[in-house]
């Protein structure tokens, strides 16, 4: 019996420096490690660069890469421990997406980045009648 085959997004985080000399190598690198456990890339992409929250092996800044890819569970092990030991990754996350919603996942994920809709205007904050409150005085 054949083994079943699932919809996975990936999120990894490449350290900005390589990425930004070796910028399609990099995300060459991680199709060809899930071509060759048997994966079908569907979909591979920046998401953003931005600041990390925090320091991860030193690096202030990392390249937020957005991959989907079918295949089967089985090669997930592998994948796990390929991209940990690998250092241009600072860190990865494997999400099995919902076999119902594959086709708009995908689908939205094909369109990339959108711009934001600008704000509408605010209206002005009603006046509070902060000097009516009572205020219980508490002995210290």
């Amino acid at each position: 019996m054949a083994e079943r085959t699932n919809v996975y997004e990936a999120m990894i985080i490449f350290d900005s420096n390589r990425f930004a000399r070796e910028r399609a190598g990099m995300a060459a690198e991680v199709e060809k490690m899930i071509q060759a456990e048997k994966g079908e890339v569907l979909v591979s992409r920046l998401w953003e660069e931005r600041r990390l929250a925090y320091a991860i092996a030193g690096q202030r800044k990392g390249a937020y890469w957005l991959i989907y890819f079918r295949g089967p569970s089985s090669m997930l092990t592998a994948l796990n421990r390929q991209w940990e030991i690998n250092d241009g990754i600072l860190r990865h996350l494997v999400l099995k997406i919902h076999p119902h919603i594959v086709d708009v996942v995908l689908e939205h994920a094909k369109a990339g980045p959108q711009t934001p809709a600008p704000a509408p205007a605010a209206a002005p904050a009603a006046a509070s009648k902060v000097d009516d409150l009572e205020v219980p005085e508490y002995e210290a």
